[in-house]
């Protein structure tokens, strides 16, 4: 069972760790690839396997403007994170202080409070104060005070390197079926029921309207199937992301036809909205009518689609991960 801290001197460790460090947005495949090399290897070493994250991302504190739509929620990693075998997850508040420690005090803070004894990240990771902790000066460091750095390269699947930035083009392009190859599981938007315009019903397809967080990336506008998680079901959906432009160009929203459902108003319930496929663009119609015939299209299309999909993605096939040496 993973425990999770919010601080260093919160954390009991009892042995020496195999530590990972990173933001971890979205915990997509390169991510699992590297926790899972993590925690064979520890298991392997008698060590405690460890992680490392932060919390908001560091660009929100550094650079906000630069800041990324996110692909989680911070509880939304946490427990993905949780959930792959790792001994001790440590979540560290970002902000003005931590951005300004300088990379050999933060270092010893790993070694003292982590026990930290072998460190894996990428072939370009850097942290501390304006980044001066790079690989080169953490081996160097790592001389001094009993540890090992080891850079890897990134993963690549079919030949496309795996990154947060490359699943946040695919989304933005609404490209969510390969979105979820590289995720390992099916891109995900949760949220509360809300009150919306009420436009669904008198074209025959009432919606569920879902406030999403305004930092999280929502796929490109269109018509998609999904599955829905909602009063402890999983129900398929047809879910449109976009501005309604029959009705009124307004602000973008992720609304939801639950096919079959009949349980009544869900306003207040928590829902979680997993993209399978796109169906369609978003578009004006010429009024309901139209509006009406196009959305029959696309309830069988997602109903077809979901029927011969499962509502969880198995366990993606991980690639190696290789040490640059």
């Amino acid at each position: 069972m993973t425990v999770v801290y919010r601080a260093f001197d919160q954390a009991h460790i009892a042995g020496p760790t195999l530590l990972t460090i990173g933001a971890f947005d979205g915990v997509h495949v390169g991510h699992q690839a590297l926790i899972h090399h993590v925690t064979r290897r520890a298991q392997r070493q008698g060590m405690i396997s460890a992680l490392v994250t932060f919390d908001p991302h560091p660009r929100v504190v550094l650079s906000p403007e630069r800041a990324p739509r996110f692909l989680q929620s911070t509880r939304e990693r946490l427990e993905t994170l949780s959930a792959l075998g790792l001994d001790t997850v440590v979540s560290l508040q970002f902000g003005p202080a931590l951005a300004q420690t300088s990379a050999e005090d933060f270092v010893h803070l790993l070694v003292h409070d982590l026990q930290m004894r072998e460190l894996w990240v990428g072939r370009d990771f850097a942290l501390g104060h304006r980044r001066q902790g790079n690989v080169p000066f953490l081996k160097k460091l790592g001389i001094q005070l009993g540890f090992t750095v080891h850079p890897v390269r990134r993963v690549a699947l079919a030949g496309e390197r795996i990154s947060s930035s490359r699943i946040r083009a695919l989304l933005d392009a609404g490209e969510v079926s390969a979105a979820a190859h590289a995720l390992g599981r099916y891109y995900l938007l949760a949220g509360t029921v809300v009150h919306g315009a009420h436009r669904g019903g008198p074209a025959g397809f009432p919606t569920a309207n879902l406030a999403v967080a305004t930092n999280r990336l929502l796929p490109a506008d269109g018509v998609y199937a999904t599955w829905v998680q909602v009063a402890g079901q999983w129900i398929p959906g047809a879910t449109n992301v976009g501005t309604r432009p029959t009705f009124d160009n307004g602000q973008r929203t992720v609304e939801t036809h639950l096919i079959d459902w009949h349980g009544g108003p869900m306003y207040g319930q928590e829902m979680a909205v997993h993209f399978v496929e796109r169906l369609r663009d978003e578009r004006k119609f010429a009024g309901v009518d139209a509006l009406s015939a196009q959305l029959t299209r696309d309830v069988a299309q997602a109903q077809s689609i979901l029927s011969q999909t499962p509502k969880i993605l198995p366990p993606a096939k991980l690639p190696e991960v290789e040490e640059i040496t």
